[in-house]
């Protein structure tokens, strides 16, 4: 079960003649932080119950407009946790204009309880060979990902190169979401953004590449910081 959407209000949609009004940006994002909580635990009861239901559609529309009230450029999700029950996961996509807004929410974050955890980036799957995703009528196992990685410790980055067997047969924009998707399976958002250098696709098997989770041991060693989720 996920919910992931760039928040954008639906009702009351305008002539498509009209462009589609800016939305404000809280000049004080600590301020923006504790209006988002204090609304998050009003809802709450609400978002309890849709996720019991299995209906998180329910509640889209508000999560949508307390996360458009933070910034309307961030995005986010409703997940399984890792060590919670649910997670709720804000994300700038790492653009630095956001990072404000993100680590002032995060700072203003509840302690992490059996029911909920909760991110400022989308954290790494504990095993991203135990994912698969569907593209279309096309299943990609993770599993099946193999990458290459050229190590600048100089830089303390790392350039990739991506192959999965069926990547031949896939659109264009479909090969372009398998390029970063599994990287960030498997790092985490920010830590894909800050340690990867060079990413490219490959279609054709290349020598010493290495399984998703051998990646990680690469990145993790190089950077500390790799490993289990946030």
């Amino acid at each position: 079960m996920r919910l992931f959407r760039r928040p954008r209000k639906s009702e009351d949609v305008p002539d498509p003649r009209t462009a589609w009004p800016e939305q404000p940006v809280p000049e004080d994002a600590a301020a923006a932080a504790a209006t988002f909580w204090e609304a998050w635990f009003a809802l709450l009861p609400e978002v309890s119950a849709a996720l019991g239901d299995r209906e998180p559609h329910r509640v889209e529309h508000d999560l949508c407009t307390l996360v458009e009230a933070l910034h309307p450029r961030l995005h986010f999700s409703l997940d399984r946790g890792h060590r919670a029950i649910y997670s709720l996961v804000l994300t700038g996509q790492e653009d630095p204009e956001l990072r404000p807004y993100t680590d002032a929410w995060k700072a203003a974050a509840p302690p992490e309880d059996a029911i909920w955890e909760y991110h400022d980036s989308v954290p790494p799957v504990p095993d991203p060979s135990e994912v698969t995703v569907n593209l279309g009528e096309t299943r990609i196992a993770l599993a099946d990902v193999r990458v290459t990685a050229k190590v600048d410790e100089s830089a303390g980055r790392v350039d990739v190169t991506v192959f999965h067997p069926l990547i031949g047969g896939l659109r264009p924009e479909t090969r372009t979401t398998m390029t970063f998707l599994p990287l960030d399976a498997t790092l985490g958002e920010r830590v894909a953004a800050e340690r990867l250098g060079k990413v490219e696709l490959v279609t054709e098997a290349q020598e010493g590449q290495l399984t998703l989770l051998e990646l990680r041991e690469v990145v993790g060693s190089l950077s500390g910081i790799v490993g289990t989720p946030d």
